[in-house]
């Protein structure tokens, strides 16, 4: 009798504990600075975004936010992916320069926080990617007309801030087609495109429908490692810091105009290049990265 009883005064706990499920509310950030070791980043809109470096498999650690810096619900087994600086959320292809595949993936975390990586990928992306545990060498090309029309349409996007004029409204995003003679590998049968049209939530949010779980493959290139510091406004300051570096200077193009970087290398494997830009890190250039070339 005591044991039915206890079963039920059980059985009424369980059924009165109250069953959570997160809400998403996803909108448009770019948020302030922050810092990884002696490495400072700080976001900022850029719609036209090119890089090269490396990327890691995002880490999947207990105790972690269920919702990622955008407001969308954190799962690995969608085709998203954290970066240090870009507005969130970001619609970019990423090239695996390893291997030749090509995915193309939504930005909606702030990360990798680990020093000279300069994207990490969901498990789902790095495995169609053909990444395993170790950094692989990526570019990354972002979409502008998608990545706009998320900032215009989001939450807390910029209203009119955009110093080109506006843009159509793009109801659909065209993955490239394929080169002659190129494989496509489908994770999960899927059309070539991804509507970013929003959904309304229950708790008044909105979320954003997942991109094709599908990659291309293309040619490998390769590449070799360069620690990279970027943004100085003078030649003249850049060839200063390069004389005492030990490195050269090169001419760099950005939202603000041409500018000035000073690179160090080539290193011929990562660990060389990690090394190298620990020492820049220590020596005050806290904007130094690795890219590849």
């Amino acid at each position: 009798m005591k044991k039915a009883v206890l079963a039920c005064c059980l059985g009424v706990v369980a059924c009165s504990r109250p069953v959570t499920k997160v809400q998403p509310a996803v909108h448009y950030v770019v948020g302030s600075g922050w810092q990884v070791g002696n490495a400072w980043f700080y976001p900022r809109e850029n719609f036209s975004y090119q890089a090269t470096g490396l990327a890691v498999r995002q880490k999947e650690e207990k105790g972690s936010s269920p919702l990622t810096t955008d407001g969308e619900v954190r799962d690995a087994m969608t085709m998203t992916g954290s970066h240090p600086t870009l507005q969130l959320p970001a619609v970019v292809t990423v090239f695996n320069m390893d291997n030749g595949r090509e995915v193309t993936i939504r930005l909606n975390d702030r990360g990798p926080k680990e020093v000279g990586r300069v994207l990490g990928l969901s498990r789902k992306a790095a495995d169609l990617l053909g990444i395993g545990p170790n950094p692989a060498r990526v570019r990354i090309v972002e979409d502008e007309n998608t990545s706009r029309q998320l900032a215009e349409i989001l939450p807390g996007g910029p209203v009119l801030q955009i110093n080109t004029a506006p843009l159509e409204t793009v109801a659909q995003t065209q993955l490239d087609a394929p080169v002659a003679g190129a494989r496509v590998g489908r994770a999960v049968p899927s059309v070539q495109s991804a509507s970013i049209a929003t959904t309304p939530t229950n708790a008044g949010g909105v979320t954003l429908p997942d991109l094709p779980a599908q990659w291309r493959q293309g040619s490998p290139v390769g590449g070799q490692f360069w620690v990279e510091t970027t943004d100085f406004t003078s030649r003249y300051t850049a060839a200063r810091e390069a004389a005492r570096e030990g490195a050269t200077v090169v001419p760099s193009f950005t939202q603000q105009g041409k500018m000035w970087a000073v690179r160090h290398g080539p290193f011929a494997t990562i660990s060389e290049a990690d090394a190298a830009l620990k020492r820049s890190l220590a020596d005050g250039l806290t904007g130094s990265h690795i890219v590849v070339e």
